[in-house]
């Protein structure tokens, strides 16, 4: 079997799409010596993913998310005679023969239109010709995949879960130490709470905004910090006014897109993680916090619940006090924080990228031999990838 795998993306931008396409190739890589894998990369980016005799670095000239992209892709593919095309940045090649898995992460371009620029509505815009086109479609979450079926009419068949998982990295340290550290380099308080992601309007930071001032100002926790540790987004001057007039510019803490190394110590530092997003296909650091041992809150909506499962506390993201709540109770309460992160450590061993490498190559044997495999097994994937 000859699979090629679009990581393009990988050159023009290194989180979310391309963190999972990273650790995907190297789980693929841990399994499968026999089949043959093909990266296709940027021209720039001229160093092979993976290591590995089966694998191979091949360049592809199309442009990602340009409007030429579709017609110069079904000519460069020709003369790779793949048995299929992993795309695993929702669209693929649209006009080639080759047949396609995609990953759809999820849809908020759907649910958030307003957020997008002219380039991004474009590129998400052929969405309902990617679901036609594809042969396969891999999810990370269930509800994405009932999403999927209910804005797109995605056939159930057609769309196999197959969970992310945290970084192997994120894992629990002693806090003292990872405390010190981030306090020296950052400026941080002795005790805080952090988020995660990138500012952006449906990662609803100004509803956690609001319940930071209530937790300082009805609660009277003055010496607590908050820590945003994430690139700018859409409306980010909005969140930054908000900051102004909450009178928190000496207690918020914006300290951009930071290394993993550092990202890690600030997991393990942080009193609690808090992720009170309107919308995600995943929710990756909520998953990455309980793998560092930091109890968690999170909205009670989109897949965020079934990430978490019992090992965290769930919101109404609408409901500023309700949050302020939470983060009160995990930040008065030891035997609260305790057993939080005990259940989040455990929580956290569910996922893992050697299970999801498993499931999408056996979603890439049925798209290559589809005579092999009965129609009426092609929705075990689906339930066999639920989490327990």
């Amino acid at each position: 079997m000859r699979v090629g795998v679009d990581a393009r993306l990988m050159y023009y931008q290194p989180a979310g799409i391309s963190r999972y396409t990273w650790h995907l190739l190297q789980a693929i890589a841990q399994l499968d010596t026999d089949d043959e894998f093909i990266t296709f990369q940027h021209r720039n980016h001229r160093t092979s993913l993976i290591q590995q005799p089966n694998f191979r670095r091949a360049t592809l000239y199309a442009p990602a998310h340009h409007r030429l992209e579709q017609y110069v892709l079904a000519v460069e593919l020709l003369r790779f005679k793949l048995d299929l095309l992993h795309s695993t940045d929702f669209i693929p090649p649209l006009h080639a023969t080759v047949k396609s898995i995609i990953t759809v992460h999820d849809l908020a371009f759907l649910h958030y239109p307003h957020f997008l620029t002219r380039e991004s509505a474009a590129y998400y815009g052929q969405i309902d010709k990617a679901i036609t086109r594809a042969a396969h479609i891999i999810v990370p979450s269930e509800h994405t995949k009932q999403d999927l079926v209910a804005q797109l009419g995605a056939p159930p068949e057609k769309v196999s879960v197959i969970y992310e998982a945290a970084n192997p990295l994120f894992r629990p340290l002693p806090v003292a130490p990872a405390l010190q550290e981030m306090r020296t380099k950052y400026g941080l308080p002795e005790t805080f709470a952090l988020f995660v992601g990138t500012i952006e309007p449906r990662k609803n930071i100004n509803g956690l905004l609001q319940a930071f001032y209530h937790l300082r100002s009805r609660y009277a926790l003055k010496e607590v910090g908050l820590v945003i540790a994430g690139g700018r987004g859409w409306l980010y001057d909005e969140v930054m006014e908000l900051v102004k007039t909450l009178n928190l510019e000496q207690n918020t803490f914006f300290l951009g897109r930071v290394p993993d190394e550092d990202l890690l110590k600030l997991y393990v530092a942080a009193r609690c993680c808090v992720h009170p997003a309107y919308y995600e296909g995943f929710g990756l650091p909520p998953l990455e916090a309980m793998a560092c041992g930091t109890p968690t809150i999170v909205s009670n909506v989109s897949s965020l619940p079934e990430v978490v499962g019992d090992a965290a506390l769930l919101v109404d993201p609408r409901d500023v006090e309700e949050m302020a709540v939470a983060m009160h109770r995990i930040l008065t309460d030891d035997d609260l924080h305790a057993e939080l992160t005990e259940k989040g450590l455990q929580r956290a061993r569910v996922f893992s990228w050697e299970k999801a490498a498993r499931r999408t190559l056996e979603v890439y044997g049925k798209v290559a031999e589809p005579c092999s495999v009965p129609a009426s097994n092609t929705t075990t994937t689906t339930h066999e990838s639920k989490v327990s």
